[in-house]
């Protein structure tokens, strides 16, 4: 049996989001593993079904390993992983395309519930729920 990997999208950096030292702004990565956190969601139909409750951001770290250049193109992985509470992880790397690591990116993520504006319990179920594909949302079962 192979070994499912995370999902991965490709991005390509941009002059205008270098640093004045000529590396990628560190507030970049973060809008890097967004990315690559949306299109997995959209991809696995976790983003339609759940009406009334949307995905929220609590908390993120980003271990920054090797600096990213204008020019440079990278792969972003996002796996989920979910828990027995409230929260969930979505966690990225993020890779030169040569397969060195140039950051690590940790989130921990929940559904809320938007007209009581609190967090619902097990996300897991709720976007079973909905319809999303769990397989490709998450390496772990």
């Amino acid at each position: 049996m192979t070994e499912r990997k995370p999902f991965r999208t490709r991005i390509k950096v941009r002059h205008y989001e270098l640093d004045t030292l000529g590396h990628l702004n560190h507030a970049v990565y973060h809008s890097y593993g967004e990315v690559s956190r949306l299109e997995l969601l959209e991809k696995a139909g976790a983003l339609k079904g759940l009406p009334g409750l949307a995905s929220v951001l609590l908390e993120t770290h980003v271990v920054f390993r090797r600096e990213l250049r204008a020019g440079d193109e990278v792969d972003v992985t996002c796996d989920v992983k979910f828990g027995s509470g409230k929260t969930f992880s979505m966690d990225s790397h993020i890779y030169k395309l040569d397969g060195t690591l140039a950051a690590e990116i940790t989130c921990t993520m929940g559904l809320m519930d938007l007209e009581r504006r609190k967090l619902v319990a097990d996300p897991r179920g709720h976007f079973a729920e909905a319809g999303a594909d769990l397989k490709l949302l998450s390496t772990a079962e």
